[in-house]
Order: structure tokens, then sequence, then C-alpha cells
């Protein structure tokens, strides 16, 4: 990694953590880059330059807690111990979610997220088939995913209903059959 990389990581994480504080007094619809930015100490050509919107900072910074989640999964870790992981680190970080997930913009985490967890799961079956997931795969794999993040979501707004261990079993259990059967042959699910 180059010097200049780590220097945007930094800023990137920097104007993250303005953000956070940001959604935490106005919330995310309200939360505007002038507020980031002054929060942060740094100028709007910085926030241009690493980002195109609050939204593409809210989503960028998921995609870092996510890809965390589930970065082992691949490397011997199950999909629930991989759940368990996303859940452990969306209470680490529960106000960013809470004032990410609360916005209703046409930007919002919801769509996003469905992206990435469908792509996760996507790239898991090619990595480990060789081939693109079915139809018949494909299909109740992307309703498991819209719920589960309505039930992500619900989570966050009531965690002290559920432990992250819970979450990730429930989460686990309501794989769709065809799913369970080929993420069982896969070694990914026990």
């Amino acid at each position: 990694m180059s010097t200049k990389e780590t220097s945007a990581d930094k800023t990137k994480y920097r104007l993250a953590e303005a953000a956070k504080k940001c959604m935490a007094s106005s919330g995310t619809d309200a939360m505007t880059v002038t507020q980031i930015v002054q929060t942060c100490g740094v100028t709007r050509q910085t926030f241009y330059r690493n980002f195109q919107d609050k939204y593409d900072l809210i989503n960028w910074y998921f995609d870092k807690l996510l890809l965390e989640s589930f970065a082992q999964m691949g490397d011997g870790l199950t999909v629930y111990e991989g759940l368990t992981r996303k859940f452990e680190f969306i209470q680490k970080e529960r106000v960013f979610f809470a004032g990410a997930f609360r916005s209703d913009d046409h930007n919002s985490l919801r769509e996003h997220d469905y992206e990435l967890i469908l792509d996760f799961y996507t790239q898991l079956i090619r990595r480990k088939t060789g081939r693109q997931p079915e139809e018949n795969i494909l299909f109740p794999l992307r309703l498991y995913c819209r719920g589960s993040i309505d039930m992500t979501v619900e989570w966050i707004f009531a965690p002290k209903e559920k432990t992250p261990e819970q979450m990730a079993a429930l989460l686990v259990s309501a794989f769709p059959a065809p799913v369970t059967e080929l993420f069982q042959q896969l070694g990914v699910l026990r």
C-alpha cells in the first residue's frame, strides 16, 4: 500500500467518523456534507475528492464493515460464523447503522446492503462451484437476502432482544431449502 493510499484511507475514515457524529445529532436525512466537513475539519473539496455524496460515504463505510465481517468466510468460516461477525460489527457500530438504515432516501443503505449481500453469496457459490448459481438457487437466495435485511434493521432498533449469535442462528435457519442444501454440500453451512 502506498503512502498516498494510506493517507486517502485515513481521510475517508475521518470523514466516516464525522458522519457518525452528525448522524447521531441530526439524523441521516438531515445531515449535510457541510456538517460532515465542519465536524471533520476538512474542506468540501476534500470530501468530494473522496465521495460523491453523503450516501456514497455511508455505503463506503458500510462496505468496509461488512467486508471485515465476511472476509474470512471463504477461508474456513461457516456462514453462521460470518453472520455472527457481521452482527458483532453492527452492534459495535450501532449509532452508524441506526442512522443509515433510518434513512428513506433513494440512495438508502437497504438497497446497497441487498446488492452487497447477494453479490457476496453468489461469489461464494461461484468460487466453490466454479459457476454462476442457477435460477433455482438464485431466486430463493434473492428473497432470503431481502428478508434478512429487514430482520437486520429490526434488530438494530431492538438490540436487547437477541445477541449477534442468536441473530446469526435465526438467519441461517431461514435459508430456503435449496440454498441450505447447496451450502451444506459446499461445506460453508453445518
